[in-house]
């Protein structure tokens, strides 16, 4: 049976450009005669709105996004049934970690041709945060702390869209930490397992919690972070000084500020055969960073 995609395209995504490399790509779906229809977002959280009307029908679907990281978390946010959809992904956005954690290709005419002709269609977890008042999925990260902070502050930042028009789009979370580290202030935090233990961490900038190992325009705050196994890495960072955040922070693209301290039991995952969707958030390592001059393994 012949694929049928729903186009998804931010046009809006990297100040512009979405709506520019769709109308380069467009042509060649019409070229190699793709079933397709397309559907372009008008404002925030439309994607979502869109993939929940496509996947009401409780049909199978194939959706593919052009867009950014945020344009993907709306998408997965709409879809009704994630056990009959398939999502593929074209990269437009500024930081672009799910498609780096995924290893897709950067050029737009690369991404789409491996969405044409699949080589390998892995059945990813999904996360989900629970407040009192909603549920929300996620595929990269979520966070409380520092790091959340910066990512929501980037969203709506002259600086990202300036430096979109330079080409250096992933340097706005850069600009936004800096300013970010200046006016917060680390607090206390509580950190429950699932096996109802307690750790308590002073002075904490942030907590974060990985299902695949890059967030925030490319820092691995968790390097061995897996969107196959079922679980979550965590990291939390606290009882650092300024100055040793603002040194470690770059050692974090290579991945070299991070240790992995102690593995803890995995958590349950629901199987499909396309997608696998957690039962809940799952911690499968706590990666305790940079308290004082030293890491703290987990007894």
């Amino acid at each position: 049976m012949k694929t049928e995609y729903d186009f998804i395209v931010n046009p809006k995504a990297r100040s512009g450009m979405g709506e520019m490399i769709w109308k380069a790509l467009e042509p060649e779906l019409k070229k190699r005669r793709i079933t397709y229809k397309v559907h372009m977002t008008e404002k925030r959280d439309h994607a979502e709105k869109i993939a929940e009307a496509l996947t009401s029908d409780g049909r199978e679907h194939t959706l593919v996004v052009l867009g950014g990281d945020g344009t993907v978390n709306e998408v997965v946010n709409g879809i009704r049934d994630v056990e009959k959809t398939t999502l593929g992904y074209i990269p437009i956005g500024s930081s672009n970690d799910f498609a780096r954690g995924l290893g897709i290709a950067k050029e737009p005419a690369e991404a789409l041709d491996a969405v044409l002709h699949p080589g390998n269609i892995i059945h990813m977890d999904i996360g989900t945060l629970t407040s009192a008042v909603r549920t929300r999925r996620f595929l990269v990260s979520g966070g409380i702390g520092f790091d959340a902070a910066v990512c929501h502050e980037v969203c709506v930042s002259r600086w990202k869209v300036l430096l979109n028009k330079l080409g250096l789009g992933k340097l706005s979370y850069a600009v936004v930490a800096l300013n970010r580290l200046v006016k917060d202030c680390p607090i206390h935090m509580t950190l429950t397992l699932e096996d109802g233990r307690r750790m308590e961490f002073p002075k904490t900038y942030f907590a974060a919690f990985m299902n695949l190992k890059y967030e925030g325009g490319g820092f691995q705050f968790c390097p061995g972070a897996s969107p196959e196994d079922g679980m979550l890495d965590v990291i939390v960072v606290h009882g650092l000084s300024v100055p040793k955040i603002l040194f470690l922070l770059p050692l974090a693209f290579g991945g070299g500020s991070i240790q992995v301290l102690k593995a803890l039991p995995s958590c349950a995952a629901g199987a499909s055969r396309r997608k696998r969707q957690s039962r809940s958030p799952c911690i499968r390592t706590a990666n305790l960073a940079f308290r004082g001059k030293a890491c703290r393994r987990l007894s």
